[in-house]
C-alpha cells in the first residue's frame, strides 16, 4: 500500500490564518445614551460627577467602543473624557461599535506584523475561521503582502483563489 503524502506540507507554500492573530480579550462598547438626561441631553455637571464616581477598572484587559445609540446630540469631547478614563485599563478603546472596533484591532495588528518571512514565498490566506475576523483585515492584509510574497492565494489549498503574482 502506498504512503499517503501530504503534499501541501511538502511544497514551499505557506498557509496564513488570521486567526493566528486574533488577541484574547473581551470586546464591550459603552453605550453613552446611559448617561443622557431623560435619554435626549447630556448634563455637563451630572456627566463629570459620574465620571468621577465610576470604577473604570471594569475595563481592564477589555477592547472598548464607545457609541450613542440615541439619536441625541452628545458633544465630542464626552467621548474624549470616556475614552481617557477607559484607555488606562483597557487594551484599546475606540469611538466606534464592535465592528469598527475589530477593524481598529486588526489594522493595529497587521500594521505590526514583520512580512519579510514571505519574502518571494508562496502564500495562501485561509478563508475560514473560527473567529470574527474583518474582511477588511483580509483586504489590509493581502496589499501589505503584496510587497513581499511572490504570489498570493486565498482559500483552502485544495480550492485556491490566485490573487496575486509577481512579475519577474
Amino acid at each position: 500500500m502506498d504512503e499517503i503524502v501530504n503534499r501541501v506540507e511538502n511544497s514551499n507554500l505557506i498557509q496564513v490564518s488570521l486567526d493566528d492573530y486574533y488577541p484574547e480579550g473581551e470586546r464591550v462598547l459603552y453605550d453613552i445614551k446611559e448617561n443622557l438626561h431623560e435619554g435626549l441631553v447630556l448634563v455637563e455637571k451630572e456627566f463629570r460627577a459620574f465620571i468621577l464616581q465610576n470604577d473604570w477598572s471594569k475595563y481592564q484587559g477589555k477592547y472598548v467602543g464607545i457609541i450613542c445609540s440615541s439619536d441625541a446630540i452628545v458633544p465630542l469631547w464626552a467621548f474624549m473624557l470616556l475614552a481617557s478614563k477607559i484607555e488606562p485599563f483597557a487594551k484599546k478603546v475606540i469611538m466606534g461599535n464592535k465592528e469598527q472596533l475589530e477593524k481598529e484591532i486588526f489594522d493595529s495588528i497587521i500594521s505590526t506584523l514583520d512580512f519579510t518571512r514571505f519574502q518571494d514565498k508562496n502564500v495562501i490566506v485561509k478563508g475560514c475561521g473560527k473567529y470574527p475576523i474583518p474582511e477588511a483585515a483580509f483586504v489590509d492584509f493581502t496589499v501589505k503582502l503584496q510587497g513581499y510574497a511572490k504570489n498570493i492565494l486565498f482559500g483552502e489549498a485544495c480550492s485556491s483563489v490566485p490573487l496575486f503574482k509577481r512579475k519577474n
